[in-house]
């Protein structure tokens, strides 16, 4: 089994910044692609942002240029800086990420999801 365990998120005023960190752990032989989505109330979860084992990334239009994915491989964690945060970036953020165990079989994880919240 993997567990993914998020943190970082909190309420904010429109402007600031916050990290979000993911750390997974379990019965890991390698991790793939990671990467964060948000869900706001009344909507669809949609794609953040996404980085590949070779650090390859990738973002929804909505946020480039403010939002910045990296990971620790050596930490099995997946990070999310997000700066100029605005108040339609008020969502619950879920870490995801593409796991191969130690079975050698590649299976799909979710964290619990962070809250952040925009607001002056």
């Amino acid at each position: 089994q993997v567990q993914l365990v998020e943190s970082g998120g909190g309420l904010v005023q429109p402007g600031g910044s916050l990290r979000l960190s993911c750390a997974a752990s379990g019965s890991i032989l390698r991790i793939n692609a990671m990467a964060w989505y948000r869900q706001a109330p009344g909507k669809q979860r949609e794609l953040v942002a996404v980085i590949s084992s070779g650090g390859t990334t990738n973002s929804a239009d909505s946020v480039k240029g403010r939002f910045t994915i990296s990971r620790d491989n050596a930490k099995n964690t997946v990070y999310l800086q997000m700066n100029s945060l605005k108040p339609e970036d008020t969502a619950v953020y879920y870490c995801n990420a593409d796991v191969r165990n130690r079975r050698g079989n590649d299976y799909d994880y979710w964290g619990q999801g962070t809250q952040v919240t925009v607001s002056s």
